[in-house]
């Protein structure tokens, strides 16, 4: 008689365990910032050319109320208009919103992995 253990079944369903906020943050580095929805946004900060910096908060402004569509006119017209005293621009993405949003369609499509 052998003193084999009986095998354990294995599951058909294998989870990654990787923090997702480091995972999308790892994802959303190199995002095209020109693709990006206004809802996934924490925050911008316009950076001008004589070293002032402008914070504006998205969040806030849309967890206040603000229409999404309109704020994003808004934003990108203000962009424009100033373009000449701007030195760059930079996005703060909502690591969350994202996460939120694209984790559950992950999951479905990857459930049989």
């Amino acid at each position: 008689m052998s003193n084999q253990q009986p095998r354990k079944k294995r599951s058909k369903y294998k989870r990654v365990h990787i923090s997702a906020k480091q995972h999308w943050q790892r994802i959303l580095r190199d995002i095209d910032t020109d693709h990006i929805p206004i809802t996934m946004l924490q925050a911008i900060s316009v950076n001008l050319i004589d070293g002032t910096r402008v914070r504006i908060n998205i969040k806030d402004l849309l967890d206040a109320g603000a229409d999404p569509d309109e704020l994003e006119q808004s934003m990108r017209l203000k962009i424009e208009t100033l373009d000449a005293i701007i030195k760059d621009v930079d996005f703060y993405i909502d690591i969350d919103a994202v996460a939120n949003t694209v984790q559950p369609m992950t999951d479905h499509i990857l459930r049989n992995l």
